[in-house]
């Protein structure tokens, strides 16, 4: 069993609009890093957070790293102690899948710290205790990309049930993130609490045009059916400039925009690396006119998922 061990997990779209909750792929570029060092103190101490602009809480209880690990101690023995340290590469509360990439990296290093050798799904289990800090509630969309890599279809929550979804390999996605804060816990609240059953049924058969458009390689089918008609009209007005980005990336060759997680990030797919950098481009300069500062990702779709970097 080594000292220490550092993990690196990425961040993620999820929702996919048309699937809340239900769909999510892992990106390139961006993630959080943690390592964790083996201490003699019981328990579980946060011994540093850096790469954050915004102010996270040190206490591992509250912090979305810590419970995962605080989880998987139970199965050590007793006195075992970890200091973890927190690098962030993705933003807090920028839609990209902070809080999983943190809870993700956390249990993955400690994992491979302890010797423990746990498999997939239970780093999942033990994964979503620290979702549940940011959230207030259960979902894997962004842990369980962040997690295997690639794009994933959450069939079912009880149990929960993983597919994985192949990718075509032409497909793209621009994301651009403003510099604003939108927390989940705030994003779910305003979700409606029942919605009319022709929305209903509009979105089910987005959500299987969508995975049938992935498995078939259809391009255009996955761009219409890139449509959300629930979580996306109650959450739009938090995202300045929306309504422009996503004419704007449709305009330079997006084959669908949407919401990434509770926003304030998007996400456009298109049909190759050259389009998706004009689309992150244009939806960018909707941003600059309105002198808001952001930042902007082209990444395939499905990237690896997180590992042991050292």
């Amino acid at each position: 069993m080594g000292k220490e061990v550092t993990a690196f997990a990425p961040a993620s779209v999820s929702n996919v609009s048309c699937g809340f909750d239900i769909m999510g792929f892992a990106l390139e570029g961006a993630g959080d890093t943690v390592t964790a060092r083996l201490s003699t103190r019981p328990g579980v101490r946060i011994g540093s957070i850096t790469g954050s602009r915004s102010a996270l809480p040190a206490d591992s209880s509250a912090n979305t790293a810590g419970p995962p690990v605080i989880a998987l101690l139970r199965e050590c023995p007793s006195g075992t102690g970890v200091e973890i340290g927190i690098h962030k590469g993705i933003p807090v509360g920028g839609g990209i899948g902070s809080s999983a990439a943190s809870a993700v990296a956390a249990v993955v290093a400690a994992n491979a710290l302890l010797g423990t050798n746990l498999p997939m799904e239970r780093l999942l289990d033990l994964a979503i205790e620290g979702e549940k800090i940011a959230s207030g509630s259960v979902h894997v969309d962004n842990l369980s990309p962040c997690l295997w890599g690639g794009f994933i279809l959450v069939r079912g929550y009880n149990p929960i049930d993983i597919v994985r979804i192949r990718v075509p390999d032409s497909l793209w996605c621009a994301v651009i993130s403003p510099q604003i804060e939108i927390k989940t816990e705030h994003a779910r609240k305003i979700l409606p609490q029942s919605v009319p059953l022709r929305d209903v049924i509009t979105q089910t058969g987005n959500a299987a045009g969508l995975i049938a458009g992935m498995l078939t390689a259809d391009l255009p089918l996955i761009g219409r059916s890139l449509c959300d008609v629930i979580a996306e009209p109650a959450r739009a007005h938090l995202i300045p400039g929306f309504a422009l980005m996503r004419e704007s990336a449709l305009a330079h060759g997006a084959l669908g925009c949407g919401i990434s997680g509770s926003g304030p990030a998007l996400f456009a797919l298109a049909s190759s690396r050259e389009d998706a950098g004009s689309v992150a481009s244009a939806m960018g300069k909707v941003l600059a006119g309105m002198d808001c500062l952001y930042t902007t990702l082209v990444s395939r779709v499905g990237a690896k998922g997180a590992c042991v970097i050292s």
